[in-house]
This record gives structure tokens, sequence and C-alpha cells, in this order.
């Protein structure tokens, strides 16, 4: 054997790190932790147990089949007495689902472009954007929340609504605006849509691979994607029998018939939730293109790339590898923060868990049956994060 070791160089693979072997005095002591923390866990359980059968209480959850006996506020899906509580909470759940989602994609949008206007060399939309940013992000989520609700409260009654060509009415009974007859036929066709837009995506993703390994370009590809987006839904839409009816809001009594109504309480959280959070989502924005080294811009400009194509192609690629991991935990944040809505009275997770614990009495399987959902909701965050970093993740590399 050779006394002499190889010169390491700069192509050389570094070694696997050694793998790290436990004492019998670590595995002992890791051992005991954990059956101290399964011995605390059975007197937790056990305490609370005594303490429910003391009151003659019971526990389980055969309770969310029985029926409620009361109400909720106006959202997207409605709860009726009588019903079970089982109902209930899936009416919360897709409450809190709805608003987060569509928060979430106007925070996205809004904080994109405010971000945006952070690095512009106007001055004008520089300052604006941080004006908004410092407003935003320095003064507390709830209050913003209840300054949304008051306002919208404080519209005229509907009689004196406010009218944008008398299709949408803003009243203190909410925003109504007209909406298709049919619900369920245009929400499975923009369901077959967001399909149509995967498949799209994925297409674009095998084209640019090839255009990479082979230098051509496949011209009819915006068509191709515009086609496959909206054939779908057409396809839907037509086998319903293509309705075409739309329902427009019109005043009978003291309120608006007809259209589809958005509640003061469901406007003041999405209203408070995304601009919120697209404060921070623009400085995100902002540190991820600044993240882009200048060098970057000056080759792209050299090889004689357009401005949308060197944001498109090179700028973004790199600035996503920096903007996920906290864009994902503001999603996260956002989702949580949802249920600040019990301030205002939005029928939302948290707050018809409130109710159904207070009815049932059942206090311990409501709240771990919320908490679970919720970690559930923010792990599924989690998830969709992970998959979009690695598939921005630079070749080879693994941190």
């Amino acid at each position: 054997m050779s006394i002499f070791r190889k010169k390491a160089t700069a192509g050389d693979a570094a070694p696997p790190p050694p793998r790290r072997r436990l004492s019998p005095r670590a595995i002992f002591w890791q051992a005991a932790l954990l059956v101290a923390l399964a011995a605390i866990a059975a007197w937790l359980v056990m305490n609370a147990r005594a303490a429910l059968d003391a009151r003659g209480m019971t526990s389980g959850l055969g309770f969310l089949f029985d029926q409620a006996q009361f109400s909720l506020g106006e959202a997207f899906f409605v709860f009726h007495p009588g019903e079970t509580y089982l109902t209930a909470f899936a009416v919360g759940l897709g409450n809190t689902v709805m608003v987060s989602v569509v928060s979430i994609i106007t925070a996205s949008l809004l904080g994109t472009l405010v971000g945006l206007a952070r690095l512009s060399r106007n001055g004008l939309a520089s300052g604006l954007a941080q004006a908004y940013v410092y407003a935003f992000r320095n003064t507390p989520q709830l209050v913003q929340i209840v300054f949304w609700y008051s306002f919208f409260t404080l519209l005229p009654h509907a009689r004196d609504s406010w009218s944008i060509g008398e299709l949408i009415f803003a009243s203190n009974r909410g925003v109504a605006l007209p909406a298709p007859e049919n619900g369920a036929v245009f929400a499975q066709a923009a369901a077959a849509g967001f399909v149509g837009f995967l498949v799209a995506w994925g297409v674009s993703i095998l084209v640019e691979r090839r255009r990479r390994r082979t230098g051509l370009r496949w011209k009819p590809l915006r068509l191709v994607q515009l086609a496959l987006i909206l054939a779908p839904a057409l396809v839907v839409w037509a086998a319903a029998g293509a309705p075409a009816d739309w329902s427009v809001p019109h005043l009978k009594g003291f309120n608006f018939k007809g259209g589809a109504t958005l509640s003061p309480e469901f406007l003041a959280i999405y209203f408070g939730l995304s601009f919120y959070i697209a404060a921070y989502i623009a400085e995100i924005v902002r540190a991820g293109i600044g993240s882009v080294d200048f060098g970057q811009f000056e080759a792209a400009n050299t090889i004689g790339l357009s401005k949308g194509d060197i944001y498109r192609r090179i700028v973004a690629p790199q600035a996503l590898r920096v903007i996920i991991p906290p864009l994902a935990a503001q999603y996260v944040s956002l989702l949580k923060n949802s249920s600040l809505g019990v301030a205002i009275g939005y029928p939302d997770l948290f707050s018809i868990s409130n109710t159904m614990l207070t009815y049932s009495g059942r206090t311990i399987e409501v709240l771990c049956i919320m908490a679970a959902v919720y970690l559930v909701m923010a792990l599924a965050i989690g998830a969709v994060s992970n998959a979009a970093n690695r598939y921005f993740a630079i070749p080879g590399r693994t941190s």
C-alpha cells in the first residue's frame, strides 16, 4: 500500500461524513426521555378522563353526528339549525379554505406588484410602494380587519347604495354583484380549466427542455397552451347545456335579490389578510430580485434578450430560489391568521369550533380536531413549497 495520498482536486467529490454512533449511555437517556414523555401524556389523559367522569361528561367523537341547534352567519357555505356538528365543522373548514385561497392569490399578485414598484427608478412609484409596506407591516392585523369591517358596515343603506353601472352595488349589507344562474356548472368549468392549466404548464416544461437540448423553438406553444386551458372548461360547459344566463342583483325591499353578495364580514377578513400579507410578500420579492447579481442583467442585455425575457428566463428562476421558502411561511401565517375572523363574526373554522364546543361541551375533542385540521393544511402548504423548491433548485445542488 502506498504511503502517499492522492492530492485532492476541485473535481473530487467530498468524502461522506462518518456515521455517528450512539453510545449505550446516549441510547439509555433517549429511551428514558421517551418513557417519561409517554408517562406524562398518559397521566394527562387519565386526569382529563377522570375529570370528565366526575362531571358526568362523556368523551369521544360520536357527538359529531348529533344535531346542532345553532345557526351561522353568511359565507360561502350555508348551515341551518338541525344539521349535524360534522356538517357545521365542514362549513367552517370550507369558509376558511375559500377566504385563505382568494387572499393568498390577491396577496401574491399585489405583493409582487408592490415589490417590483419598490425597485422602480420612478421616485413616486417607489415612494408609494415603500409607504404601503411601512403602513401595513407596522400596524396590527386585527386592527386592520376591524377597520375594514367598520368601513363596510358604515356604507349607505341598500336603498342609497353605491352603484357601478347598475350591476355592482355596495352597501352596509355587503357588495352585490352579478353571478351565473347555474353556479355549479361555472365551478365545474373553472375546475376543468385549472386542470388544463396544469397540463399546459407541464407541456411548457417539456418544450423548454427540448429547446435547451436542441436549440429549437416550438412556435405554436402559446396557442397550444391557450387551447389546453380553455378546451376542458368549454367541454364541461357545453356538456351541461351551455348555460349562459346570469343573475343581476336588484333592490327588493330592504336588500338586494339575485346575483351574489359578499358579506361585510368576508370582505373585512379578505382585505385584512390580503393587504397585510402583501406587504411582507413585497419585501420578499424585492429581496429575491435583489439577490440576483447585476452581472446577469448585463450579460442578458449583451446577448440581446428583451426585458421580458430577462425577467422570465434569467431573473425569475434565480430569484424564486430565494423567494419560495419565506413566501410559504407567509402563506401559512395567512392561513392561521384567518382565525382572526372570529373578532368580526366571520364563520370560519375557529369561530364555528368555538360555537360547537359551547353547545356540545366537548372542549378537548373540538380543540384537538381544530388543531389537527390547521396542522394538516399548514403541512400541505409546506409540501407544495418543498416541491417548488426541488423544481427550481440548481441541478446537482442539494442545499
